[in-house]
């Protein structure tokens, strides 16, 4: 049984040049709006923009340390410890709030933080005034599965008068007319 010929169509025709230059100005659009994403992918944040910390002193005997965690990175409850200088200073450390339970392909069933962790610090036997260094050891990895080396941050305050306002994270300590 024989069948007809049958037609495939006329053959495509050209874009007019007009409509081709726009088609490539579009796919060059589409993949520069890629681009941040495919980065993200490619080159994870510094540890210092995944894992900002920043601290003020509430008061004499008390220091707030604030982790904002970037979305996709989370960070270790058990790899987190602060300490104080001056060695004349001593900081309590309160215990610190459970975390969300991970299973974590190196480390097994661990506990961590994502989006952010307050915690506030007693400060001991340091004086008003008294400029003191928090230190903050930390471990984090990113959800696309690389993870920080241990990092160690400093942050420099000074511990107010009992009656003073906080000082705020992200502003030095200010000079006052008399100093």
């Amino acid at each position: 049984m024989a069948y007809p010929p049958t037609s495939i169509g006329s053959p495509p025709r050209p874009l007019p040049r007009a409509s081709a230059w726009a088609a490539g100005l579009l796919s060059a659009l589409a993949l520069a709006a890629a681009l941040p994403a495919l980065a993200q992918v490619n080159a994870p944040l510094p540890v210092d923009k995944a894992f900002r910390l920043s601290a003020r002193a509430l008061n004499p005997e008390t220091i707030e340390a604030r982790f904002v965690i970037a979305d996709g990175y989370y960070l270790y409850r058990d790899r987190i410890n602060f300490s104080i200088e001056p060695a004349a200073a001593r900081l309590a450390v309160p215990p610190l709030p459970e975390g969300k339970v991970k299973e974590d392909q190196f480390f097994g069933k661990v506990q961590t933080y994502r989006g952010g962790l307050i915690v506030n610090l007693a400060v001991r036997d340091a004086k008003v005034g008294e400029r003191v260094v928090l230190k903050v050891e930390s471990q984090g990895c990113a959800d696309v599965g690389i993870c920080y080396p241990p990092n160690t941050q400093r942050i420099s305050l000074v511990l107010p008068a009992a009656n003073s306002a906080p000082t705020r994270p992200d502003e030095p300590a200010k000079k006052s007319w008399f100093n």
